[in-house]
């Protein structure tokens, strides 16, 4: 039966670059897929796209593509990403003026577009359903991306693009997408298509597959976490699949790491709602093949909704911060009487929603469970307030430096921000109020 290999090298739009030159020089992959957005990451792209035109697109793009392109090219490996972000064919034109400096001519590069949705909300369409509560105010919104599927970027598989960057996508369909097209599986096969997505969820994470996110010291042992290798996928044209890793990486990956991924960000396994079908995990099941080899099988699906999520990236105002640190005998007196200093000094100011943590105490798990633990040796006490304007947030910044004049003894290491708020807002619109398209540069 034949099979493909697929890499992933990304699993958000920070991570690491080494573990996916490693994929593509040892990994004996076929398409290394970056998967690098979530749900704020495309509202904040298209904000930067707003002051520069030519910019909204992943910030690693260059230093990834300088990085894994020559391999890919020699070695004829695809490379799928949505680092088009809020501009995809910026980010193509900037990856085919990488191409011809490299001095690889000839590749084909898709930029797919058409999940910008936000001139189709603004002008009103009949069918929108808020997920989430009324919808903010259209006034604040700066994106509205909806999630496409597997059809664009099949359709740029089929134009023999090498390399294609997308805007937002379905995560798993920047994996599935490839499995179809190799395979040749029907759009209408929603049993294949529940399996690809099993796989795609699988390995869009990239290293939570591998151990990270996983390890626990003593309880869930992970080997060399400082040099963790990204996972890789042999899938079979029936949609069964075995996970792996390159030998000598580190990390690990067995049955438990699957299944914490498996169920990362699920709220009904049997029902996961991707744009191309609703894929039931419910019978997904592992089996350890040997060191860093499982298998997966089990997933179904059934036929895709007749909606596609969109995400509504917002202005919500501002936030202001301040931290400072509290150390000896005392502290923790210290750090309440600072609080109290705050709580009074920034009463009436234009903040609201504001608060105090005692990090190392009570920041996580609130008084109740925190409220029998011994008296800290040290603690830093964190500001932060929700404004109306930057002005205003700021404020909690300048009042927290001044303690260290004006506040209890002993307050070190004094820090701050003051930021605008990039919110979400979540819903459904009707799938044929979305098109996409596809172009194709050639470097």
């Amino acid at each position: 039966m034949n099979t493909l290999r697929i890499g992933c090298g990304a699993g958000y739009s920070g991570d690491r670059i080494d573990p996916a030159v490693e994929l593509a020089e040892k990994g004996d992959i076929a398409y290394l897929v970056f998967e690098c957005l979530a749900e704020r990451t495309i509202a904040i792209a298209q904000k930067a796209r707003l002051t520069d035109p030519v910019a909204g697109y992943d910030p690693l793009l260059e230093e990834r593509m300088r990085a894994v392109l020559p391999i890919c090219a020699q070695k004829h490996i695809r490379i799928i990403s949505n680092m088009g972000a809020a501009n995809p064919p910026a980010a193509a034109e900037k990856t085919r003026d990488i191409a011809q400096q490299l001095g690889h001519r000839g590749l084909r590069i898709a930029a797919v577009t058409g999940d910008d949705v936000l001139e189709t909300l603004r002008a009103g369409i009949d069918e929108v359903d808020s997920l989430e509560g009324p919808l903010p105010p259209a006034e604040t919104w700066l994106s509205a991306n909806a999630y496409l599927g597997v059809a664009p970027i099949i359709e740029a598989l089929r134009s023999d693009a090498d390399i294609i960057l997308t805007g937002r996508v379905a995560d798993p369909a920047l994996f599935l997408a490839p499995l179809v097209h190799e395979f040749r599986w029907s759009l209408e096969d929603w049993e294949l298509l529940g399996k690809g997505t099993a796989v795609g969820h699988l390995l869009e994470c990239a290293g939570q597959l591998t151990g990270g996110y996983f390890g626990d010291p003593g309880v869930k042992d992970v080997p060399d976490l400082d040099r963790l290798g990204f996972p890789i996928a042999e899938v079979s044209e029936d949609g069964s699949a075995v996970l792996t890793k390159i030998d000598g990486s580190g990390g690990v990956i067995n049955a438990a790491t699957c299944t914490e991924q498996l169920l990362y960000e699920i709220q009904d396994p049997a029902a996961y709602y991707t744009p191309d079908v609703v894929a039931d995990f419910s019978g997904v099941a592992f089996s350890e093949l040997g060191r860093d080899r499982v298998s997966v099988s089990g997933a179904a699906g059934r036929m895709r909704p007749s909606t596609l999520k969109v995400s509504i990236g917002y202005r919500d105002g501002y936030i202001g911060e301040g931290q400072i640190s509290y150390a000896g005998p005392n502290a923790l007196a210290r750090a309440e009487l600072a609080r109290d200093i705050l709580a009074k000094r920034l009463a009436g100011l234009e903040i609201s929603e504001l608060r105090f943590d005692f990090i190392g105490l009570n920041s996580i798990h609130g008084t109740q469970l925190s409220r029998n633990a011994a008296v800290p040796h040290e603690v830093r006490l964190r500001a932060a307030g929700r404004a109306s304007s930057l002005a205003a947030a700021a404020w909690i910044t300048r009042e927290v430096e001044a303690l260290y004049t004006n506040g209890p003894a002993g307050g070190g290491g004094a820090s701050g921000s003051a930021r605008e708020v990039i919110a979400i807002a979540s819903a459904l619109i009707p799938r044929d109020a979305v098109s996409h398209r596809v172009q194709i540069l050639e470097s």
